[in-house]
């Protein structure tokens, strides 16, 4: 018979990718960060039961993954794969109280959103005139710069997707929840230039994924990132150069420009402002900037 711990941990894993629908990356990061808690109280306590941690435990734990050099940003997201395990364990009655009640997210200094500035994006150039992958290449770039859509939300789109009467493109975001996306009428132009020599290319592929990757099949999260990171090596000394932050150079860029931050909060599917608020800080920065080069006395 299987203990308790294995049981609550099973059920814990079913109930946050079928009913809170994490995605599979998310899962599978929760599942790893129990399974090194559990390890740990096996080597320090000897205790076999993740469900019998106690408060001293939990705490205990904290201070080794400092001593060992983890970042508070890694902590804390440890320890909220475990304030959500021992809440489920509370709303199952397997646990009387969560082991890591009282215990505060450590402080981690506010970093400001990395993004590409304009006049780098500006460099970018495609060749290759009829060339598929360049094409495929530009799409991909193109799709997250202009969108601020998620590496994920790009490589499920299907054809069906793109609306071209409305300008739009739905997208499925994080939990399952679509959202819809204005496109212009340039980028819908290189989208059909795209689909006609895909078709072209592969005219007997076997799915609806709108770009699909050297072979006609969905894209691997490498191969998206493989595509946008040699891109950005040619026109950025960006040290991050991965389809995120285009995600964030589309914010940046919009806010720079004036955009609504709501709107931008709407077409990004934050849930919250605050997510999207990140975003303003580089703005204030650039106007600092402006004001230090700018004014007379700017810079004294």
């Amino acid at each position: 018979m299987r203990n308790l711990e294995a049981v609550m941990l099973e059920r814990f894993l079913r109930y946050i990718q079928t009913e809170r629908r994490y995605s599979n990356l998310t899962v599978s990061a929760y599942k790893k960060d129990l399974e090194q808690f559990a390890e740990y109280l096996i080597n320090i306590y000897e205790l076999n039961d993740i469900t019998k941690a106690t408060n001293q435990m939990a705490r205990s734990y904290v201070v080794r993954l400092k001593e060992m050099g983890e970042e508070n940003r890694s902590i804390n997201r440890k320890m909220s794969a475990l304030r959500s395990f021992y809440k489920f364990c509370l709303r199952e009655e397997a646990v009387e109280i969560s082991p890591m009640q009282g215990i505060k997210s450590l402080k981690q200094p506010k970093e400001l959103a990395k993004f590409v500035p304009e006049q780098d994006m500006e460099k970018v150039r495609f060749d290759g005139d009829g060339d598929f992958k360049v094409l495929r290449d530009e799409l991909i770039f193109e799709m997250l710069y202009q969108t601020g859509m998620r590496k994920a939300e790009l490589r499920g789109l299907k054809d069906s997707d793109v609306d071209k009467i409305s300008l739009q493109v739905k997208v499925l975001g994080k939990r399952n929840k679509e959202r819809i996306i204005p496109i212009s009428r340039q980028l819908l132009e290189m989208i059909e230039n795209y689909k006609n020599m895909r078709d072209e290319q592969f005219p007997e592929r076997g799915n609806v994924i709108l770009i699909v990757d050297n072979k006609g099949g969905e894209m691997s999260p490498s191969f998206v990132y493989q595509v946008v990171h040699r891109i950005l090596e040619g026109v950025t000394t960006l040290k991050q150069k991965s389809p995120h932050v285009l995600r964030h150079t589309f914010a940046t860029h919009m806010l720079n420009e004036g955009a609504d931050i709501r709107a931008i909060q709407k077409i990004l599917g934050h849930s919250s402002l605050s997510s999207t608020q990140i975003y303003t800080h580089n703005t204030i920065e650039q106007l600092k900037e402006i004001y230090q080069s700018a004014h007379p006395l700017g810079d004294e």
